[in-house]
């Protein structure tokens, strides 16, 4: 069984049985429950729906049911085809639709596919919200539109990739004439997604000389696609070889950006959003957010910046809730998503790769340069699968009994502090498992933090 239904949208693998994987049946049911919930919410009003879709090998099937449904309840669609998240949430106020659907698995391999849904301010659903799509869904309670009042569907051929690269270039933060005359050259996977269509597109707009790996748009990862290290040795070997200024990975939704350094060393996927935010913290000191399960490494930065630090919850939803609580100038979390709300509320890789970039031209330092200014900090990521009736209340009482005297923080699973680590397990939003994340000053502590939880988990919760 992997199909999973949350207040954050459904996702699952392509075929099987409706129910227990993400079967055309399920995606219409999906559909039918976002319209209905967004015909109660704007009640008396024709609707406008925007939907795009990363280039995974099931998306024109899953697209084709989704806008479908939409129109058989009346609602009008906005095609952009292929498209990026950032893209897709950005396109939702741009337009001025009603909503959005972005239709993509983010970092999971290419057997599944999900609906991402977002509100008329292009973010995806808060939990009352996506409770009461769920609930929808619970009755299966659909009144479809007569013939008359079909919706109709509007095509945009170049996905608003064009407007959304538009917007980054016009900030002032990005410093596109200092990054014309840098001549940066640069190595690119795209994991054959929508990348390959996108940051060509703001690379060569800001004349940076490219070489894309992996930019075929075709849907065929050539491997894991989570912007691991284990994942990118091909790029890690062309960025030294070609003697490259920094490497660019992306996910195949292109909201997380993880870096490659000059000497072909990951720069780590956690210090992507520090880099970021230092750039932006120099030029605007304010509070700043991350989710639990992000390095350290940005309330360092903040403390050196005298600004407050906050967590949040794991999920972008989450972070921009508290970004919003606090008036944060910079957030987003640690798996390489950039929150920089002055452009819009959402993790977006084409404007951390603008950001990044500047930083590096005005700065005049190579990445790995950059990198040896901040803390260092080594994480573990790990992962157990556990069955549908796996008891994580009964996992988070006993650490915290075990660690009483350590820092406990719950608001997220269970998050254990200690002087220089910390050791987190969370369920998963997206998929059938635990997740056991630890940090600490080197990796074999790291490693052995995570290990013994897992450890201790297996034998008595397994």
């Amino acid at each position: 069984m992997s199909l999973i239904k949350s207040i954050s949208g459904i996702r699952g693998t392509i075929g099987g049985r409706p129910g227990d994987n993400l079967t055309p049946l399920d995606a219409v049911q999906f559909a039918s429950a976002y319209g209905t919930w967004l015909q109660d919410k704007f009640s008396n009003k024709n609707l406008k729906v925007v939907i795009g879709r990363d280039a995974r090998l099931s998306g024109p099937m899953i697209q084709n049911i989704v806008q479908n449904t939409l129109t058989g309840l009346g609602i009008d669609v906005v095609d952009l085809g292929l498209s990026t998240t950032p893209t897709v949430e950005m396109a939702v106020t741009g337009l001025q639709a009603d909503g959005g659907i972005i239709l993509t698995a983010s970092h999971n391999p290419k057997q599944w596919n999900a609906l991402k849904l977002l509100n008329d301010r292009g973010e995806f659903l808060s939990a009352t919200d996506g409770q009461k799509l769920l609930d929808i869904i619970a009755k299966n309670d659909f009144n479809y539109a007569e013939v008359d009042d079909l919706g109709r569907i509007e095509t945009k051929s170049n996905g608003y990739i064009d407007e959304h690269i538009a917007a980054i270039l016009s900030m002032d933060e990005v410093q596109t004439d200092a990054i014309k005359k840098a001549g940066f050259k640069v190595v690119v996977d795209a994991i054959n997604s929508t990348g390959g269509l996108a940051i060509p597109k703001l690379l060569e707009a800001l004349n940076v000389s490219y070489d894309c790996l992996f930019c075929d748009v075709s849907g065929n990862f050539q491997h894991d696609p989570e912007p691991l290290e284990k994942n990118l040795q091909d790029i890690m070997q062309r960025v030294a070889e070609t003697r490259a200024d920094l490497g660019i990975v992306v996910d195949p939704d292109v909201d997380r950006l993880a870096l490659i350094d000059e000497n072909g060393q990951m720069f780590g996927e956690e210090y992507t959003l520090v880099a970021v935010a230092d750039y932006i913290l120099s030029k605007n000191p304010g509070n700043t957010v991350s989710n639990l399960s992000s390095s350290r490494a940005l309330k360092d930065l903040s403390d050196r910046y005298g600004v407050q630090y906050y967590k949040a919850k794991t999920g972008e939803v989450n972070v921009v809730k508290k970004m919003r609580e606090i008036n944060a100038v910079i957030g987003g979390e640690g798996n390489g998503g950039v929150i920089y709300p002055k452009l819009h509320a959402g993790r977006d890789a084409l404007l951390g790769i603008a950001l990044i970039l500047s930083y590096l031209a005005e700065s005049a330092q190579s990445l790995s340069a950059l990198r040896q200014t901040y803390p260092s900090y080594f994480m573990s990521k790990n992962k157990l699968t556990v069955t549908r009736g796996f008891d994580l209340e009964s996992v988070i009482a006993y650490f915290t009994e075990k660690y009483k005297d350590a820092e406990i923080d719950t608001q997220d699973g269970l998050r254990i502090d200690f002087n220089d680590s910390w050791v987190q397990v969370r369920k998963s939003n997206t998929e059938p498992i635990i997740r056991i994340y630890s940090e600490a000053r080197s990796q074999e502590q790291a490693e052995k933090l995570a290990y013994d939880m897992i450890t201790e988990i297996k034998k008595k919760f397994l």
